[in-house]
């Protein structure tokens, strides 16, 4: 029985730390232009809620994601869960990812040289990541 109850511990510390990396990518591409707002911020919570339903105090999950963002100077540490994740929940965080660059309505040269990189990062083909752009381009 204790076992058991250690091995649900453990999950659920796996789940926080991995969803705060991915929190911290989201807040890194919502930072990139120096305008970090509260609908990004909504953004990241309902993606990260989306992704980790179970996951508990998820203001204090975002809190913790920021300020370990904000101590980073490099977004590979933040990218290696996602490696891990389904194409769907990568294609989701892409998603997510464009949806914060294009909130303001426009992307710079930035945020696009960052997609980029998180297309390499992430292991997805570029045609996924523009594919997904449009997407959400049309959904605006």
């Amino acid at each position: 029985m204790i076992f058991n109850f250690l091995n649900k511990d453990k999950e659920k510390s796996s789940a926080n730390l991995e969803s705060i990396n991915i929190a911290c990518l989201l807040i890194h591409a919502a930072k990139i232009d120096e305008n970090y707002t509260s609908e990004e911020r909504e953004i990241i919570k309902r993606t990260i809620k989306k992704l980790y339903p179970d996951v508990e105090n998820l203001d204090k999950i975002i809190t913790k994601a920021e300020q370990k963002e904000n101590d980073s100077n490099h977004i590979q540490e933040f990218t290696r869960d996602v490696k891990f994740l389904s194409t769907e929940n990568k294609i989701i965080i892409v998603e997510t990812l464009w949806r914060i660059i294009l909130s303001d309505g426009k992307s710079d040269i930035y945020e696009n040289n960052l997609m980029r990189r998180l297309a390499g990062l992430l292991y997805l083909d570029d045609k996924i990541v523009g594919e997904t752009k449009i997407k959400v381009l049309n959904n605006k």
